[in-house]
């Protein structure tokens, strides 16, 4: 029987929310064109799109942004956020940004040249399409266990460092401006990435003269995994094992819309000096200056409080049992899902829900529809929409081994029986699944098509 966390929190405030008719939802759907991201909020129900910018604040972090320091140069709340990068990366320079895709722009702006790799477990949406935009190639290399979605290996967010070995004799290093991994891997299912994978990768990237970042999002909820399953970290802290995590990479991009807790923000943290430089320059032209970055001086101040949140045992501990608690319950109604539970989302798996819509009818999306409409919820497709491609050589489509919906959960947000209700509406698409059908595009652009793509059913 699946066990939901106590909460290690009271709640302050809350926000009304409307449950809408199946008729309503029905006419909303067609109006959006049968995509989520067109849906307007005030339609939801629960939104389980992201984790990214959902999170409640603290009374900390609110008070934090009364004490915002709006001078447009060295406000004081940037040196607040320095101290708290500095301590937890131990990265000696950093510029904030907007968000963590600002942080990817500006990164690969300075260092991805055309037809050069960069190799990763797997690559986010963003990633991949700021690589891209730079004409470079994102290559994933993550470890057969993660492409496995019933596989129970504790870290299935590695990467194959017998793949990554190989790539880089294959195309050479003189090619591979940087190497990546994300930690959690949110396109594997918000699997963990081991210590012992993270340090491998350092030193094989390091052998060969390339740098290494962490998209480092989710970090605190990846070093809580490394404490809870591998081995000689039960008894550290929190804080020491991201230290550990950071000391074996060159740097970082992240959103801190993640593991910090906050509603917008994000930076990219490393220790070359002359690439901090650079990538000053490139943030002044795209974000701001370089102690403000695109955001509030409150904004910056809450990242500074929410960072250090992150990392607090009790929280991670029911942050983590939170995501487990639903897909326990999912499991329990023997709904297909990637397992086990991720950090921060349970991700249906579309593939084996609906197992006669062939990926080019886009299985993920039209499951993500029916969640809509039976229940007024709103997950995410990570699929066939979002990362398949078609070759450029030979003209064929390219589909992604792993066909998901995520479910992704707002920290601090949703309460038991709002899980509870999730559960209750995927069983009963469930029951008739070989009703529904699958969907074709009316509109597709080049890049993050997921975003603005349009559909209609088959």
């Amino acid at each position: 029987m699946a066990k939901f966390p106590v909460e290690p929190f009271k709640i302050k405030a809350v926000e009304p929310i409307r449950q809408t008719s199946r008729a309503e939802r029905e006419q909303v759907l067609r109006q959006a064109n049968y995509n989520l991201f067109a849906v307007p909020a005030q339609d939801i129900y629960i939104d389980l799109m992201t984790d990214s910018g959902t999170s409640a604040m603290s009374d900390h972090q609110w008070a934090g942004m009364m004490m915002g320091d709006e001078s447009y140069a060295g406000c004081r709340n940037f040196f607040n956020l320095q101290e708290a990068i500095r301590s937890i990366t131990g990265f000696q320079y950093f510029v904030p940004t907007h968000q963590g895709r600002a942080a990817e722009n500006v990164l690969f702006t300075c260092t991805v040249q055309p037809g050069q790799s960069v190799p990763s477990n797997m690559h986010f949406d963003t990633t991949q399409a700021n690589i891209i935009a730079r004409g470079g190639k994102p290559v994933n290399l993550v470890a057969e266990e993660g492409l496995d979605p019933v596989s129970h290996a504790p870290f299935k967010g590695d990467i194959d460092l017998g793949k990554l070995e190989a790539y880089i004799q294959q195309v050479g290093a003189e090619n591979i401006p940087l190497g990546m991994l994300t930690v959690t891997n949110n396109s594997g299912g918000g699997q963990p990435v081991s210590m012992a994978n993270i340090r491998a990768t350092g030193n094989l990237l390091h052998q060969h003269g390339i740098p290494f970042f962490l998209d480092a999002c989710r970090y605190a909820e990846n070093a809580y995994f490394i404490k809870l399953r591998e081995s000689g970290y039960a008894d550290k802290s929190i804080l020491e094992i991201a230290r550990e995590m950071f000391s074996y990479a060159d740097g970082c991009t992240m959103s801190a819309k993640k593991d910090a807790l906050v509603n917008i923000g994000g930076f990219l943290a490393m220790n070359d000096e002359l690439l901090y430089e650079r990538a000053c320059q490139q943030l002044i032209l795209r974000e701001g200056f370089p102690t403000y970055g695109g955001l509030a001086g409150r904004d910056l101040e809450a990242v500074a409080r929410g960072l250090w949140e992150g990392l607090d045992e009790q929280y991670l501990a029911y942050r983590i049992g939170h995501t487990k608690y639903l897909a326990d319950r999912l499991l329990e109604e023997g709904i297909p899902l990637l397992e086990p539970a991720g950090g921060h989302a349970v991700y249906l798996d579309a593939r084996r829900f609906l197992p006669h819509i062939p990926q080019a009818e886009l299985p993920g999306q039209a499951l993500s529809c029916a969640l809509y409409v039976e229940g007024g919820i709103r997950g995410v497709e990570i699929g066939s929409v979002m990362f398949a491609y078609e070759d450029p050589d030979s003209g064929e489509m390219l589909y992604p081994a792993l066909e998901l919906v995520r479910l992704a959960i707002p920290r601090r947000v949703y309460t038991q029986a709002h899980l509870d209700y999730v559960v209750e509406s995927c069983q009963r698409i469930y029951a008739r699944r070989q009703e529904l059908r699958g969907l074709r595009y009316t509109y597709a652009p080049a890049l993050l098509r997921h975003f603005t793509a349009r559909f209609a059913p088959l």
